[in-house]
Order: C-alpha cells, then structure tokens, then sequence
C-alpha cells in the first residue's frame, strides 16, 4: 500500500556542501589561530594561505553554485 504522502530527504538540500564549507572554513581558521604554537610554527607561509584561500573558495562556490536537489 503506497504511503499518502511523498517521503522526505533524509538530509535537506545543500546539507553536504553546507558542511564541507564549515569543515574546511573551520580547519583553516584552526590553523590559523594555532599559528603560534610549536609544530604549526613551522610551517611556511604560503601553506596557511593556501588553506585560507582554499576556504575562500570553497564557501564562493558553495554560494554562487549551490548543488540542486533533484
């Protein structure tokens, strides 16, 4: 006997993008906060800003190009 009504998502639409832009904005503001302690203290630069911009871009993407629920 079919169900009268439609069955829900089991996550809302965007969820898993939603959560990949808070995960990678999360871990790059980690280290970048944890910049001063010893064994963040040695990596270079260009690591950390490689980080931030990849958070940059993740969460630009996930702006401008959400995913559609279909």
């Amino acid at each position: 006997m079919p169900l009268p009504w439609p069955r829900w998502p089991a996550k809302p639409p965007g969820a898993t993008g939603r959560r990949r832009a808070l995960l990678v904005l999360a871990v790059a503001l980690a280290i970048y906060l944890l910049r001063p302690l010893m064994p963040l203290l040695w990596l270079p630069g260009w690591v950390v800003g490689g980080l931030l911009l990849w958070a940059v871009v993740e969460l630009l993407c996930w702006a401008w190009w959400p995913r559609r629920w279909r």
